[in-house]
């Protein structure tokens, strides 16, 4: 409580003392030519594209989707189109046109008898730029 009256303290009176003030430093003008603008940019790590990607995503469907030039890969749950997109670039050096983000629920099956879940994930669905490929099988 006291913290908030503190206002109402009488405030003690300075002190004057005989320091000596620090000599002023001269500032050198620089000339515009010399003067070069530098952007700091935050460098990316290496392991974000691994909190984003899971895996590709591997059948009959996606392999024939990759000869259209699309490609399917396994996310995270909270992933979005434009994180799914930097990673994709930053991973593989290729240019993305465009994300297409899937959510894929969670399914009940039966087995012998017995109620089961099938877990649920997400998909992301890169397109990209004409005549750029994604090796993710090596043959």
């Amino acid at each position: 409580m006291s913290a908030l009256f503190d206002f109402l303290r009488k405030k003690p009176k300075k002190v004057e003392s005989k320091i000596e003030e620090p000599k002023k430093v001269e500032k050198k003008i620089i000339d515009k030519k010399e003067f070069k603008k530098t952007s700091i940019t935050p460098k990316k790590k290496k392991g974000d594209v691994y909190r984003i990607l899971k895996e590709p995503h591997i059948s009959e469907k996606s392999t024939f989707l990759s000869d259209q030039g699309k490609y399917v890969f396994k996310v995270y749950p909270g992933v979005n189109k434009i994180q799914a997109k930097n990673a994709i670039q930053n991973h593989y050096a290729v240019k993305v046109k465009d994300v297409n983000i899937i959510n894929i629920k969670s399914k009940t099956r039966m087995l012998r008898g017995k109620k089961g879940t099938k877990t649920g994930y997400k998909k992301a669905i890169v397109t990209l730029e004409q005549g750029q490929k994604i090796e993710i099988m090596p043959h």
